[in-house]
């Protein structure tokens, strides 16, 4: 196993880095649902071997105003029950007597889920790469892949400036840079790359907002998916929107925080969470890469006469199924199929394959694409 990365490992381009990832078994859509148990089970897996703990259970609340997005949460509920995963429906109020850091009344609807917390990005990162060496393969760091070509044997020919490699079976987890990579050989999947952030405080009221105290948290609006977690490492209180910035490419996009959006954060924790709320100890970026209908994809090139070429995109919000996603393309490498139901991450649905498709990038609430920053940024 030769695992290429085009920049240092740890780095900050792309999605996958920072102290903390929500991980839930709360969804909205049977598809994650059945997978969501098994997700826990693979990180277990990866803590057992490591010897290190990744995850962290708080507890999981998903909340609106009933008179904006009631329906989402009844998404929520649906999806849930269909897969036998218990959850409680509270009022606001309910809630509030659970975690009194939520300030809000019976205007809110809400659902709590215990099974819920925050996986150490960082570390599992550094993890899944010191154990992937443990177990023989090597990781080559500064190494782009500028081509691939096919063999007369059918073997795949990947041209890198390190060299030119040869393998069986190539796995295609390039997120943002998806399309440079896949270009080569005539696949092309539409995703729409954006810039998004959050943001951290120094809240005064440390204890209250520790991981023993403080639940992750969802909240559904007309305009914006806001999501919060506890401290965790050497930051403060954690507040983002999901799916909230500009479409960009990853030559256009920067690493400057949108004070607006910082100022939206700010604003919705005054309504709901106020005494989270501190100075801002510092606003970061990342890159989302969301398919259109923001499902993953997670299928072979067969149809493009590449079966030994497996892609995988997360759509922005994949972390919580790093471990299982990695077992999943392991089986379908190794042997050309998987027992978990991916069937509708497949890369010929309609939302892949029809132009015309129109795109829902806010999960479980459908939404318009955010703004674009140039004509070119659908990649």
């Amino acid at each position: 196993v030769l695992g290429l990365e085009q920049f240092e490992l740890g780095h900050h381009n792309g999605g996958s880095q920072d102290h903390s990832r929500i991980i839930r078994l709360a969804y909205h859509d049977n598809r994650y649902t059945k997978l969501t148990p098994d997700t826990y089970k693979a990180w277990e897996a990866v803590e057992k071997e490591a010897g290190l703990k990744l995850v962290y259970n708080t507890g999981g609340v998903q909340f609106t105003r009933k008179d904006e997005m009631s329906h989402v949460i009844d998404a929520y509920a649906k999806a849930m029950a269909e897969n036998n995963i218990s959850f409680e429906r509270l009022k606001g109020s309910q809630l509030r007597a659970k975690f009194p850091q939520f300030e809000i009344d019976d205007t809110y609807d809400t659902i709590y889920q215990p099974i819920a917390g925050l996986v150490d990005a960082a570390l599992a990162n550094s993890v899944h790469v010191q154990l992937a060496r443990a177990n023989g393969a090597s990781i080559l760091e500064h190494c782009p892949v500028q081509k691939i070509e096919k063999l007369p044997n059918g073997r795949v020919l990947v041209h890198t400036p390190k060299g030119v490699f040869q393998c069986r079976r190539l796995i295609v987890t390039a997120g943002a840079w998806i399309n440079h990579v896949l270009g080569s050989i005539g696949v092309h999947i539409p995703v729409y790359v954006t810039q998004e952030q959050v943001t951290y405080f120094a809240t005064p009221n440390v204890k209250d907002f520790t991981k023993a105290k403080y639940p992750i948290w969802i909240y559904h609006s007309p305009k914006y998916d806001f999501y919060g977690m506890p401290m965790h490492g050497n930051s403060g209180s954690k507040i983002g929107i999901d799916a909230g910035g500009p479409v960009v490419s990853v030559d256009t996009r920067n690493y400057e925080p949108d004070k607006t959006r910082e100022q939206a954060c700010i604003k919705h924790l005054e309504r709901t969470i106020p005494r989270s709320l501190g100075p801002i100890m510092y606003t970061k970026t990342c890159l989302y890469t969301m398919t259109p209908d923001r499902h993953f994809v997670v299928d072979d090139c067969s149809k493009n006469g590449w079966d030994n070429v497996i892609v995988c995109c997360g759509a922005g919000h994949a972390f919580k199924f790093a471990s299982l996603l990695g077992k999943i393309l392991s089986e379908m490498a190794i042997d050309g199929k998987t027992k978990y139901d991916i069937s509708k991450f497949n890369i010929d649905r309609e939302a892949i394959t029809n132009p015309d498709w129109t795109p829902t990038l806010y999960m479980g609430t459908g939404g318009k694409v955010p703004t674009k920053q140039s004509s070119t940024s659908k990649l």
